[in-house]
């Protein structure tokens, strides 16, 4: 087995992606398609293709024609004969749905729900596209700003105040009584059930001029989500999640700060660009701000209501612009950041199963034997097996790392 492979990646031009960053990145024309998302893994939707010694094969099969080579004996016996994480590039110019990732028995149970209904794999009323669950992680590259977690109906009642319109009316009463969970689920469930509505459009234009009134007053403490609400509201006209917003909370991120979203955590990710590392899963439900499938109920059962913001990874300086990001996930780690010709060879992770991609520069790994090289440019990308070992890295540019810890 080789201690290196090229990989070639597959973009996904959803109509939400930036049209330039992935662009650049990989020296592409920028001819004003979106580009969405880059998807380096072994998922059977996109698997990454490597071409070694003149034969073509995905990830998938080189995993699975020896997965002890190349995962290592603990992560095959961990999780079976697969790469148990997706690494992605994404770069929103618009906002993405309002989704969640279910958890795993409740994935499990959709996926063999819609096997059982006949529903194929591919179609679009699908809901559950695989049995696996998906946290994610998420590493700006840019100036990045989402919604994450559920506020305390306390604080969304404040951002509600005094504005206008039969939903938001409705949304006031729910979380005015009962638990905060409670509370915040009615609330929630009444914006993304309103989709349906015959009059949701000329409410929603209601709430939005009050809110546009609001903010040519200006309001510091409501600036923020009002902000959002707008955007969200030109992008994504007549579509009650707008509203459903407010009851979120609102990240940003600079470059080089992350943020961990847990299964059951709804989220909608806004602008912005970053390295996203998930478990390999496609499994998305989404309740509004899109045009793609909407499935409330399946949103409904997977979520968690308890308001909490989203949590922060652990991270370990590697070197002056190296960082490991950790989070209470068992199927990855990533490393971003950049190498300097002073630091000299880089210690990446030494066992299993690695993604590396350039983010710009030009970089040189090599073994730890030192019996094989390889140089990576920006948007260049190779998978290295555990049968490798010990990895560093060396030259000048930027540089992510998928690993299993």
């Amino acid at each position: 087995m080789h201690s290196f492979y090229a990989l070639q990646n597959t973009v996904q031009p959803y109509d939400w992606g930036s049209t330039h960053v992935i662009q650049q990145l990989l020296g592409q024309d920028v001819d004003g398609a979106p580009a969405a998302e880059l998807w380096l893994g072994a998922h059977p939707v996109a698997p990454s293709r490597t071409v070694h010694d003149g034969s073509a094969t995905s990830l998938v099969d080189l995993v699975r024609a020896d997965p002890v080579a190349t995962l290592g004996r603990r992560v095959q016996d961990t999780y079976g004969p697969r790469l148990p994480y997706l690494l992605k590039v994404l770069a929103a110019e618009r906002a993405l749905s309002l989704q969640v990732h279910p958890r795993p028995h409740l994935a499990r149970a959709g996926f063999n729900r819609e096997n059982a209904a006949g529903v194929p794999l591919g179609a679009p009323e699908r809901s559950f596209r695989d049995d696996q669950h998906k946290p994610e992680m998420i590493v700006a590259l840019t100036p990045f700003e989402g919604l994450a977690g559920f506020r305390r109906p306390r604080q969304t009642l404040g951002l509600l105040d005094g504005l206008d319109g039969a939903l938001v009316d409705r949304m006031r009463a729910a979380l005015g009584h009962g638990r905060s969970a409670d509370a915040v689920r009615r609330a929630f469930e009444l914006a993304v059930h309103a989709r349906t509505a015959d009059d949701v459009v000329r409410d929603l234009d209601r709430t939005l001029a009050a809110v546009r009134a609001r903010v040519g007053a200006g309001s510091a403490f409501r600036a923020r989500a009002d902000a959002v609400a707008l955007r969200l509201g030109e992008q994504y006209p007549g579509d009650p999640g707008v509203l459903a917003s407010y009851l979120l909370n609102v990240f940003a991120l600079e470059p080089g700060e992350a943020v961990f979203l847990a299964p059951g955590q709804v989220h909608a990710y806004v602008r912005g660009a970053g390295v996203e590392i998930m478990a390999s899963s496609d499994n998305v439900l989404r309740a509004g701000l899109t045009h793609k499938r909407v499935d409330v109920d399946a949103l409904l059962e997977c979520s968690d209501f308890v308001p909490a913001p989203p949590p922060r990874p652990v991270t370990t300086r590697l070197a002056r612009g190296l960082t490991t990001y950790r989070v209470p996930i068992r199927e990855f780690g990533l490393v971003v950041g950049d190498v300097l010709p002073v630091d000299g060879e880089l210690a990446l992770p030494a066992e299993g199963p690695r993604v590396v991609l350039a983010l710009g520069g030009v970089l040189r790994l090599r073994t730890g034997a030192g019996l094989e090289s390889c140089t990576l440019a920006a948007g260049e990308s190779v998978f290295v097996p555990d049968a490798a070992g010990a990895l560093t890295v060396s030259g000048e540019g930027r540089v992510t790392v998928a690993y299993v810890p």
